[in-house]
């Protein structure tokens, strides 16, 4: 009897499609980006796979920390890192600094230099001598497109990833729609509802984005791909045409509903993990904050150290004043004048710091990763924004209604404590906050397990064509319908043109209107 059922059982396992759990596969990381907020989402990506049970090799400045050692391996460049500075340069002088500068540093500098360095580097050097193959290939997608021939070196899939949202280079890959009369630019302050001239603005810088992509930026790293690539059997535009998924960091709950390709993938927030106990000394002064905490950080790049003494005397002075604690990400040993409801620390676990229920307000950059993680878990901000997508995303908290917006050129003491005050003292900014976070949180695998579905969906499917949309073998002119508009104009001016004449041949008949008669050459009138 017992075996019986244990037949029905199995019997309906096979029928409902149940299958044993697929083979592990071999998974190159490159994540050469020196911002560590780019290498929390690679590494939240590669972690997934790692925990599915894959075998994950990663090549980055930073190490993994807490990964098995049986199936992961870390392939260390720390130099990546030291020839940026990473450990301290002051990015706030690009506060001032316009849009169309910081896209020439990143297609010129930050893209191709890191790309290059790692290329160059002996360790990967070594590594692409060695013989190994990789069923998949991930690359950061930030102007770095050169590193996608590592895909065909390897022998795996090309899979790519974006520490932004849709950014047009990541779009232009699979093929996703950019359609700029609802959709901002990465590096403009604009919303999904702009006025006429937003979305010429918008328009505008993004054409000139796409035209210097296009024809200054692609040739240059052709010409790279040539030099690092050189028994390639794909051209450089095969090989961006063999991208076969594109994640990116974004959520449609968290900013606007895009129009994707079905190869582009939202992850938005895969490096937020499950709660963990805060360190005894934060989480004492949390416990002990009798009306609450507020947290502030400038992210991972832009340093609380490097403020001019004006502005962090004004941070200083208001938080003196307040009746909450303050925990300062700041990577000095001491604060001039800390008040004694500060505390501060050069590294903080910031979502673990996020999820406490005495956490009131987040003071933040507004970079990607912070955003997300106020909105998971439904901390209200008062945003600084500096550079590159910080402006998009305090615009879309402005506008969400779950945070306010700083300019740094007019920080003061009245500034920093108006906007603080407007957000603790509104409880609508908290409650925005807080149906966001259930909104995103309502999600049937969340951001881990979708990106290990749709992996695995491309390895078992030999990198899944079917996915591919036929609009990235167009040209400009074929996508966007140009030679087809210019025949339809072609045949309405003819049948314009036409109908014209037999209307004129027909009034000439009907004698309403005479036929004009030319004098003969030669002759000459009566006098």
């Amino acid at each position: 009897m017992a075996a019986k059922c244990l037949g029905v059982l199995l019997g309906l396992l096979l029928a409902l499609g149940c299958s044993p759990q697929a083979e592990a596969a071999r998974i190159l990381g490159i994540l050469p980006s020196v911002g560590r907020s780019h290498y929390i989402i690679g590494a939240g990506l590669m972690k997934a796979l790692l925990d599915a049970g894959h075998d994950v090799t990663i090549v980055s400045p930073y190490a993994m920390k807490g990964a098995p050692a049986d199936r992961h391996r870390d392939i260390l460049l720390p130099e990546l890192a030291a020839a940026h500075d990473v450990s301290g340069p002051d990015l706030f002088q690009y506060k001032s600094a316009p849009n169309l500068f910081v896209l020439y540093l990143v297609y010129n500098e930050i893209g191709p230099l890191s790309s290059e360095a790692l290329l160059q580097h002996p360790k990967m050097v070594a590594l692409m001598e060695s013989g190994e193959r990789f069923d998949a290939v991930i690359v950061e997608s930030f102007a770095s497109e050169v590193l996608y021939g590592l895909a065909e070196h390897f022998g795996g899939q090309l899979l790519v990833f974006s520490p932004f949202g849709a950014s047009m280079w990541t779009n232009e890959l699979v093929g996703t729609p950019y359609p700029y009369s609802y959709i901002p630019h990465t590096f403009l302050s604009y919303t999904n509802e702009m006025s006429f001239w937003q979305r010429f603005a918008n328009a505008l810088v993004g054409h000139v984005d796409k035209l210097y992509y296009r024809f200054v930026f692609l040739p240059q790293q052709e010409a790279m791909y040539r030099r690092f690539f050189p028994r390639a059997k794909l051209t450089f535009q095969e090989t961006l045409d063999s991208v076969r998924l594109a994640f990116v960091n974004q959520h449609f709950t968290l900013s606007y509903p895009h129009p994707y390709a079905p190869n582009m993938v939202e992850i938005g927030g895969i490096q937020i993990q499950p709660p963990q106990e805060l360190p005894a000394d934060i989480r004492k002064y949390v416990d002990e904050s009798r009306h609450g905490v507020i947290y502030f950080s400038m992210g991972s790049m832009l340093k609380g150290r490097n403020f001019p003494e004006e502005k962090r005397a004004a941070f200083v002075n208001v938080f003196r004043g307040l009746k909450e604690n303050v925990i300062w990400k700041y990577e000095n040993e001491s604060l001039p004048e800390r008040p004694q409801n500060v505390l501060i620390k050069s590294w903080m676990p910031q979502s673990d710091i996020l999820a406490h229920p005495k956490v009131k307000l987040f003071i933040t950059h507004g970079g990607l990763l912070g955003t997300t993680e106020g909105l998971y878990h439904g901390v209200p901000m008062v945003g600084i924004p500096i550079y590159g997508d910080q402006e998009l995303n305090l615009a879309r908290a402005e506008r969400a209604g779950y945070g306010v917006k700083l300019d740094y050129d007019t920080l003061s003491e009245a500034t920093i404590a108006a906007a603080i005050r407007k957000v603790l003292d509104d409880a609508a900014y908290g409650e925005r906050a807080q149906t966001i976070s259930k909104r995103y949180r309502d999600q049937p695998l969340g951001p881990a397990k979708t990106a290990v579905f749709w992996v695995e969906y491309v390895l078992r499917h030999g990198g899944a064509p079917q996915l591919q949309s036929p609009s990235v073998r167009l040209s400009f002119v074929e996508y966007n319908l140009l030679d087809v508009y210019a025949v339809m104009a072609a045949i309405a001016l003819s049948v314009l043109i036409g109908f014209g004449a037999v209307v004129k041949a027909l009034l000439r008949r009907l004698g309403i209107v005479k036929a004009r008669t030319r004098p003969v050459a030669g002759m000459k009138k009566h006098q």
